[in-house]
């Protein structure tokens, strides 16, 4: 049992991204204030993990779902403490099928009746309930979703007056999905990213055998994610995208907090340095060295 315990706390924290708390995921199911960012979004997630609520006059989507039914009951207690009803939540979304975001997708399901929907690529990972694809920490289980329905590159997601696009920026998983829409706040119209992970978080770059093109996947993101217009990043952990402070900023009266225009373009850059300094390590590490 101790070594089950063990391993288990080990997949939490390489799971996360490098700069994540790597001893101490406990902020992953700790409750905070939900509170509006821009227009009509919402921040429903945990200290450290995000769950955004997208509303609208015709229901509401929810994007990811934090790591467990537990955390699926977190998000649920934070819409319903921002007045919203669970019934209205008819759209699921997820930016990818790890155990930290997809974990509370299938509770969530049951509790809402809303649809779940995929990226055709991340569908299987999702409805068998594991990640898929070659990583030093497993399949890393979480409760299985039925996919409602599965998509491509560019699917327009439209309910009442908001609409989102999804924009496939595989690596991290086989069909991870980078979400933008358009909002307006205080009359200024603002592009919103809510952009997938780009960490190698255990991956395996060199002879993955279950993501045969991982490294030209990840290179492929880093390029289009560079190219979105993005106002407002709204990532998938606090830490990616200093939440927690950009909220402080808001409460002390700052409109601006969460807008930069030049915030996306550093977070791809950090992880594409990590992403190369990772795959040379792994390369000199297997045999026949740096040559692949």
């Amino acid at each position: 049992m101790k070594r089950v315990l063990i391993s288990l706390a080990f997949a939490l924290a390489a799971i996360a991204p490098a700069a994540a708390h790597a001893d101490d995921n406990s902020n992953w199911v700790k409750p905070i204030k939900p509170y509006r960012v821009v227009g009509n979004i919402y921040y429903v997630g945990s200290e450290g993990l995000s769950a955004w609520l997208i509303t609208s006059s015709e229901g509401h989507v929810l994007l990811d779902s934090g790591p467990s039914a537990d955390g699926a009951k977190l998000i649920e207690r934070s819409i319903q403490q921002l007045g919203f009803q669970l019934a209205d939540v008819k759209i699921l979304i997820n930016t990818h099928a790890h155990f930290d975001h997809a974990g509370g997708l299938a509770q969530l399901k049951a509790d809402t009746g809303a649809k779940v929907w995929a990226s055709r690529l991340d569908e299987p990972a999702l409805e068998q309930g594991h990640h898929i694809g070659d990583n030093s920490n497993g399949p890393t289980p979480f409760p299985a979703v039925k996919v409602d329905k599965s998509f491509g590159d560019g699917q327009k997601l439209k309910l009442g007056e908001t609409a989102l696009v999804a924009h496939l920026t595989p690596g991290h998983t086989l069909g991870c999905t980078t979400w933008t829409m358009a909002v307006v706040e205080k009359s200024r119209p603002l592009n919103v990213t809510f952009p997938c992970s780009l960490s190698v978080a255990g991956n395996v770059l060199v002879g993955n055998k279950g993501h045969r093109s991982i490294v030209a996947d990840y290179r492929s993101s880093f390029v289009k994610l560079r190219a979105i217009p993005t106002d407002v990043m709204l990532p998938s952990h606090e830490e990616q995208g200093d939440l927690l402070a950009k909220r402080q900023k808001l409460l002390r009266g700052d409109p601006n907090a969460f807008i930069d225009p030049t915030e996306l373009a550093r977070f791809v850059d950090g992880y594409e340095t990590r992403f190369n300094q990772e795959l040379a390590r792994q390369q000199a590490a297997s045999p026949g060295g740096a040559k692949r």
